[in-house]
């Protein structure tokens, strides 16, 4: 039976309300923009820190960029409570060691897969040490990310450190389109691709590609 990860979500938060909960989250964010919605509708519900794990951005200018990004939107935007965020640590070198072999793999297929797993093992490594009731990530609001496919790795990697995996799909409720709003009123970095230099490669081939057809 196909999943509905929005419903499950709602259905989460409306018994963690009910039972007068505000439970801690750590939302693993991937940038600025995508993280903007993200975090506007869960403040509503949770007591949230960004975790910004990702290591996938071999560009360390790219990196910093990223990281300087989030922070300035988390101290911009209003929150009910108290936004933290917390920085990973960021080596490159961990993701090429992970996907060696699948350098060739087109975006979406098993590199990416291995990607979210690092990312999500971290996020729940670092929410079991923290003490965090539930993780998740807001990769699942790109149009171009599976969020079925997050959330069963999310899941299963919930299991091994004992901390709640929150089901998300953030592209629904129209999620995608007030990310870009609130990117467009925070005036944020968007970067057209996910962060590594295979993903930038496909985007700069794309964007030739489109050139190419005018």
């Amino acid at each position: 039976m196909k999943r509905n990860l929005q419903k499950e979500l709602e259905d989460i938060m409306k018994r963690e309300e009910a039972l007068g909960n505000r439970p801690r989250l750590l939302l693993h964010a991937c940038c600025a923009p995508c993280s903007s919605y993200c975090m506007e509708y869960l403040d509503k519900y949770f007591d949230l820190t960004i975790f910004f794990y990702n290591p996938n951005i071999d560009d360390t200018r790219e990196y910093l960029h990223r990281v300087d990004e989030a922070k300035r939107l988390i101290k911009e935007m209003n929150f009910i409570g108290e936004v933290k965020f917390i920085e990973g640590d960021y080596d490159p070198n961990i993701f090429h060691n992970k996907i060696k072999g699948y350098e060739n793999e087109k975006e979406g297929g098993k590199r990416c897969d291995i990607c979210f797993e690092l990312r999500l093992h971290e996020a729940a490594k670092a929410a079991a040490d923290y003490g965090f009731d539930y993780f998740t990530t807001s990769l699942t609001i790109s149009p171009m990310k599976n969020a079925m496919k997050l959330c069963e790795i999310g899941e299963e990697i919930a299991k091994e450190y004992n901390v709640k995996y929150l089901p998300s799909d953030f592209k629904k409720k129209n999620g995608y389109k007030r990310s870009v709003d609130l990117s467009k009123e925070h005036d944020l970095y968007r970067q057209d691709y996910c962060g590594c230099s295979f993903s930038k490669r496909e985007s700069i081939e794309r964007a030739m590609a489109r050139e190419n057809t005018i």
